[in-house]
């Protein structure tokens, strides 16, 4: 099985990184395997990485990172018969957790190895043509990862501190969100949209979304105080922040979110500046991934891609 993997140096805890390129050319080589690894040099290069493995005929394209590779590479995948693999060692690594992936290297590489693990079809989102396999955001959500990706120490705490800073300085805004028939006018601290149910570190942001489900869950939190801060953050490890009364979430395979003015989204924690008028879609089943034969992530028991998939590569 042909494989490559792309390995990020400068994400997550770098020091932990650099120890990793070694344990991964001596799994290759233990295994033999029909692989090669390649190192990501910049912002974007992962897809151009990625793309080349596709067209070099790779069933496989491992991305060794955090969310921002998996998303640079998952980017190349959509809708080809090569399927991503995850070794996970970003900060938050949220689709790699919901998944029920290994966060151990040596145990992520041997399902990568097909030992203990299935090829599954699942769902992927995009916001104003930016792809995200995760979850995207925008207001507080844009902001706290904007700063965050611009920080030389990462982790829980330093997520924690910078939400906390962008918190104080932040003010709502008021949007008008549609999907379908509905037409909701919200004013809002942040909105979230989710494939699968968190942001990364177990932090739930959408409690049982589903990344197989032909469907997005939009969660919108209304501006609150320090105090209704720190419930939504209890709320959010304990997996009920939808039941707070600062909370409105909706379900749909398609959200328009009007906005003020033009500024920030993020998908899977990158930034980008886009329109005033936010246009986020799902694409049914259009990424294939490898997960655990136990995983319980996914909604439905058919593993294989859905009628036509081969046809619709690009």
């Amino acid at each position: 099985m042909k494989t490559r993997f792309i390995f990020n140096p400068v994400s997550g805890r770098h020091a932990r990184n650099a120890r990793l390129l070694p344990i991964l050319r001596d799994f290759i080589g233990a295994r033999a395997l029909d692989a090669d690894l390649v190192a990501t040099e910049g912002p974007g290069h992962a897809t151009v990485l990625a793309r080349e493995a596709v067209n070099a005929g790779c069933a496989r394209v491992v991305a060794v990172g955090g969310d921002g590779t998996m998303n640079e590479v998952a980017q190349a995948l959509i809708h080809t018969p090569a399927a991503l693999a995850l070794v996970p060692c970003g900060s938050g690594n949220g689709l790699a957790l919901h998944l029920g992936l290994p966060l151990a290297p040596l145990a992520a590489l041997e399902l990568v190895a097909a030992i203990g693990g299935r090829v599954a079809a699942v769902d992927t989102g995009s916001v104003n043509g930016h792809p995200f396999f995760n979850a995207m955001g925008l207001g507080l959500d844009a902001d706290v990862s904007r700063r965050f990706n611009h920080l030389t120490t990462r982790g829980l705490p330093a997520y924690a501190r910078t939400a906390l800073t962008a918190f104080a300085q932040r003010r709502s805004e008021h949007c008008i969100v549609q999907t379908g028939s509905t037409r909701e006018s919200l004013e809002i601290l942040l909105i979230a949209v989710a494939n699968s149910d968190q942001y990364g570190n177990r932090a739930y942001i959408a409690p049982g979304a589903r990344v197989d489900d032909g469907q997005l869950d939009l969660v919108a939190i209304r501006p609150v105080g320090l105090l209704g801060a720190m419930s939504l953050g209890a709320r959010l490890f304990l997996g009920n922040i939808d039941a707070s009364p600062f909370v409105r979430r909706l379900r749909g395979s398609r959200f328009t979110i009007e906005r003020p003015a033009a500024g920030l989204v993020h998908t899977d924690g990158e930034t980008h500046e886009t329109g005033s008028t936010v246009e986020v879609a799902v694409h049914a089943r259009s990424l294939r991934i490898v997960v655990p034969v136990t995983c319980r992530a996914l909604a439905y028991s058919n593993e294989s891609a859905p009628a036509g998939f081969a046809l619709q590569l690009p």
